[in-house]
């Protein structure tokens, strides 16, 4: 009980949500209240979060002091007039001066802190002891020594100093007033200047509001479409010009018109200038504002309360120039969108969908993957049980389909492709939360095989927590879509501990979103670095979020951690401030070195004014690249997919110094077919993996022996020049490895040479026996 006691409350230190017996969770609970404040029973987990994020530091923390350099003057005039001061003397005067309780409210007053307070101090008495003071302080000191002047006098001298040790003292106001967001809608003055009408489509998963959406997007003369993800507008894109509207696609990385969309369909002169259709799809960050449309489409408009990208959708909602204004989203958004239309004096029509299909939550557990049956998904929250889990899955002779959220999108859509197909023998697939958003799936059963899911607090900080209700509500709903081979969809978990969570979570309607996330914009920053010109970029966003105001009734201000983590990455290096504020702006993994150390290369190439050609990024990447002979290998790949993709990006915004995007885009696309067939194979590559780390061939593929015991993941690692030495391997594991044998396959030949051989041996014994007899 002790020891259960110790370890239970060392983790809840550390934010991670600890899974206990039931009996144990309650009896602890209940005995020892006092010892887990803030502490939570939900189903059989125990949720525990502390409170680091309210210990944030004081903004003075924030500011650094500015070295002040002397100028005297060449005569030292006021050492003429009254005579030297002893060095002593000074010090004991400015002493006094310091502890004075009247001075320091004095300082609070005019923005000093007791930490300011203290390092103006330092600086102000560094200023008068080791350089010759100016005329008018030397003769107030010295009136002071003489008994004709009072300490306080030396007051608005110390201000004064104070003030060049941090301009933000003399400067404020103006900073409180760029930083005043309590007012976001009044922003976008041309979208206020349009009577616009605003339409909530509100349901579940698989409800039909999208699609009702889109009826009024694809008859209307112009319009938008706006996204989550690539997949989703990429979706779009193809749906509009095939149904006649064209359509262009806009995407952080990517342009297309409508016309491309018809070349692929008829040859088109290469020659001919792109025309911008009316219609174009986007992900939700490049939505136009400037822009007029006849109808807008916002979809999944709840993602607006998202700590990291809500900003995203708050800037749509409030910018977007459009006659009609469809939100698409849940129910729990409704409330916020109301008030967000009181501030901006516009009518709000709300239509309400119901689910189209039945989904049943079962009453057991799956418990084993013997039980995995055709249409079944199952949910993973982490890439190291999908390899552990497809694997398993495999060696019991069943394909697999596997999706997460680093495949590029092209692979991602040919798995999914390989899972809807009723022709071919892939009926199971393995993925993580990715299916919950962009991509439709022919899936008659969701099983979760945990709940539990990595996440990220209001201050940036991860947390280990179960999924939320509309997570639960998201990825359950893809079971049994509307129009799919399964007309009613299933919902359970991998674990029976999980399932009463489950079912309580299914149970409730999605949280309501009560705030919407705000960002900084680059002309802010561009201001405050006008009156802060000695303080970083990092540091200007800190000193921001610190100042800002914000009406938290309404909305909040997004977490900045991944600016500030690439502002600081790339501090030392010489840029404007513009183009410093673009390249924090770029969606990278933070967690893989490769990217990182790459995005680091393209700075510094940039800042010495040399252009980024795919020469160059081919000879930074080892371009070309071998297939995948190990998961290492793979996660490499995949690494510079998104080495890729940030060129991309970059291209669209530094054109002159990224200039090849037209050439780095086929070898992206080169890229993307490699990564399929590498997932295609992922068996033969986990098995690679485990022989190059002197693992045991022989594996019953039970995914609770746990993946990380038997691979370490490496992220710098470049793709292995060599393979495990084929002359020591079995040829059933070469024919494994290079896919030409299925462990369903390898099964039955051994049946059948087992019979074969138990047949040869029984003809050899015949003739003995006659001869016996």
């Amino acid at each position: 009980m002790i020891k259960s006691l110790s370890r239970l409350t060392r983790c809840s230190r550390n934010n991670i949500l600890l899974r206990v017996n039931q009996r144990k969770c309650h009896a602890l609970c209940q005995n020892d209240v006092t010892l887990f404040p803030n502490t939570s029973i939900s189903g059989n987990h125990i949720v525990k979060r502390t409170k680091k994020y309210d210990r944030s530091p004081p903004i003075s923390t924030l500011f650094v002091p500015v070295p002040v350099k002397n100028n005297p003057d060449d005569i030292n005039v006021g050492a003429e007039l009254t005579g030297k001061i002893k060095k002593q003397d000074l010090v004991r005067i400015l002493s006094t001066f310091y502890q004075k309780p009247e001075i320091r409210l004095l300082c609070t007053e005019n923005g000093l802190d007791d930490q300011l307070l203290h390092q103006a101090f330092l600086s102000f008495r560094r200023h008068c002891v080791d350089e010759d003071l100016e005329s008018d302080l030397h003769v107030i000191i010295s009136d002071i020594l003489q008994g004709a002047g009072h300490v306080d006098d030396l007051f608005p001298y110390f201000i004064r100093h104070s003030k060049l040790v941090f301009p933000h003292l003399d400067c404020l106001d103006d900073l409180k007033k760029i930083s005043d967001l309590r007012t976001p809608a009044n922003w976008y003055p041309e979208a206020r200047a349009m009577n616009r009408k605003v339409v909530f489509h509100a349901g579940p998963t698989n409800s039909g509001k999208t699609y009702h959406a889109l009826e009024k997007y694809l008859s209307s003369k112009s319009g938008v479409y706006c996204g989550p993800l690539k997949l989703l507008a990429t979706e779009i894109y193809h749906k509009s010009n095939k149904k006649g509207t064209p359509c262009d696609l806009v995407t952080g990385e990517e342009r297309r018109y409508s016309t491309d969309y018809e070349d692929t369909e008829k040859t088109a002169d290469a020659e001919s200038e792109p025309t911008e259709a009316n219609h174009v799809s986007c992900t939700v960050e490049m939505a136009s504002l400037s822009t007029p449309y006849e109808v807008a489409i916002i979809d999944e408009v709840q993602l607006v309360g998202d700590r990291s990208r809500g900003w995203a959708w708050t800037r749509a909602i409030l910018g977007i120039q459009a006659e009609e204004l469809h939100l698409c989203g849940e129910a729990g958004a409704i409330p916020l969108i109301q008030d967000i239309c009181n501030t901006t004096g516009e009518e709000l029509e709300i239509k309400y969908y119901k689910r189209l299909t039945a989904l049943n939550v079962e009453g057991k557990a799956l418990g084993s993957l013997d039980r995995v049956q055709p249409g079944d998904c199952i949910v993973c929250f982490n890439k190291n049980d999908i390899y552990s889990v497809s694997r398993a899955i495999e060696n019991r002779g069943k394909e697999v389909a596997v999706i997460y959220g680093s495949l590029p999108p092209g692979t991602k859509l040919a798995q999914a492709n390989k899972f809807n197909d009723p022709e071919n023998s892939c009926k199971v697939m393995v993925a993580t939360d990715a299916i919950g958003l962009g991509i439709n799936l022919s899936i008659r059963r969701i099983i979760f095989y945990s709940l539990i899911k990595p996440m990220l607090n209001e201050k940036g900080e991860k947390e280990i927590s179960v999924i939320s209700i509309s997570q639960a509500l998201q990825i359950a709903g893809r079971a049994g879509r509307y129009g799919s081979a399964w007309e009613t969809g299933y919902v359970t978990t991998f674990k029976p501990e999980d399932l009463g969570t489950l079912q309580i979570l299914l149970s409730q309607n999605p949280e309501v979103v009560t705030q919407a996330g705000l960002h900084p914009t680059a002309e802010q920053m561009e201001l405050y670095a006008y009156h802060l010109p000695h303080a970083n970029l990092s540091s200007l966003m800190d000193i921001f979020v610190h100042l800002c105001t914000v009406d938290d009734s309404l909305y909040f201000m997004c977490n900045t951690e991944a600016f500030k983590f690439l502002a600081e990455m790339i501090q030392h290096v010489p840029l404007p401030l513009r183009a410093r504020y673009v390249f924090c702006c770029s969606p990278i993994n933070q967690k893989v070195p490769f990217v990182c150390a790459m995005f680091l290369k393209m700075v510094r190439q940039y800042s010495r004014n040399y252009p980024i050609t795919w020469m160059w990024l081919s000879n930074a990447i080892s371009w070309p690249l071998p297939h995948p002979r190990t998961i290492n290998d793979m996660v490499h790949l995949e690494a510079v997919f998104d080495v890729m993709d940030l060129y991309l990006w970059l291209s669209y915004r530094f054109h002159d110094l990224f200039p090849d995007s037209h050439i780095v885009r086929p070898m992206q696309g080169e890229l993307d077919s490699i990564i399929q067939q590498g997932i295609f194979q992922l068996t033969r590559l986990l098995r690679n993996s485990e022989m190059a780390m002197g693992g045991s061939q022989q594996d019953d593929g039970d995914p609770e022996v746990g993946f990380k015991q038997k691979f370490k993941i490496d992220t710098n690692r470049q793709p292995s020049e060599t393979g495990p030495d084929i002359s020591k391997v079995r040829l059933s594991d070469q024919l494994l490895q290079q896919g030409l044998l299925t462990p369903r396959m390898l099964k039955q030949l051994r049946e059948e040479l087992g019979k074969t051989e138990k047949h040869e041996n029984f003809r050899r014994m015949a003739p003995n026996r006659r001869n016996k007899k």
